[in-house]
């Protein structure tokens, strides 16, 4: 089906993170149907435990849904120790100080874009709660805020504002295996 993660990555689970809707998923699912491995979206994660984001949001808080997510990502990075995945995260999800901690044990890759590559994304989707009123000055508010955080935490930054998902992934792959190799040669 494709070659193991060990081969890619050194084995460390594989985090996509970057803002909303550049398309951590779809890159996510290709890279792991790429490597063989399972695809773990934490957002659906969510989703699929607590209803939808935007009714926890409505419900409970910002707040509660950070912590409801954070739990979801410590669990999903576990359990890609165990089982090697390739994990996609919510845009806000690298604010969570443990988060950070754990993304420390991983292969941190930032989906990097900019707000004309997302805009048709954006305004087709009117379910993100962070997104009401003008969605595009919202997102590159949210995304001034948190592209420093991203950039700290990556080893790995991919341009993805051109390209298939299949070309996005192949580069991706790509990337991983050049990680590796050079994380390998400075550990002899």
């Amino acid at each position: 089906m494709g070659r193991p993660i060990q081969d890619g990555c050194s084995g460390r689970p594989v985090v996509l993170v970057g803002p909303m809707a550049v398309g951590k998923s779809a890159i996510g699912q290709q890279l792991a149907q790429q490597l063989g491995v399972p695809f773990v979206d934490t957002d659906a994660v969510v989703v699929a435990a607590h209803g939808s984001i935007a009714d926890i949001f409505a419900g409970r808080g910002e707040h509660a849904f950070r912590e409801i997510e954070a739990r979801a990502v410590a669990k999903a990075i576990e359990a890609a120790k165990e089982q090697p995945s390739v994990i996609s995260l919510g845009g806000g999800a690298v604010l969570d100080s443990g988060t950070q901690q754990l993304l420390g044990e991983c292969t941190v890759v930032y989906l990097e874009c900019d707000a004309s590559t997302v805009a048709d994304r954006i305004a087709r989707n009117t379910g993100r709660p962070l997104l009401q009123g003008d969605a595009m000055s919202r997102w590159e508010a949210l995304f001034a805020t948190r592209r420093p955080v991203y950039e700290r935490l990556a080893d790995i930054v991919l341009d993805v504002r051109s390209g298939s998902v299949a070309e996005i992934g192949l580069q991706l792959e790509e990337r991983l295996r050049q990680h590796a190799a050079l994380k390998e040669e400075v550990e002899k």
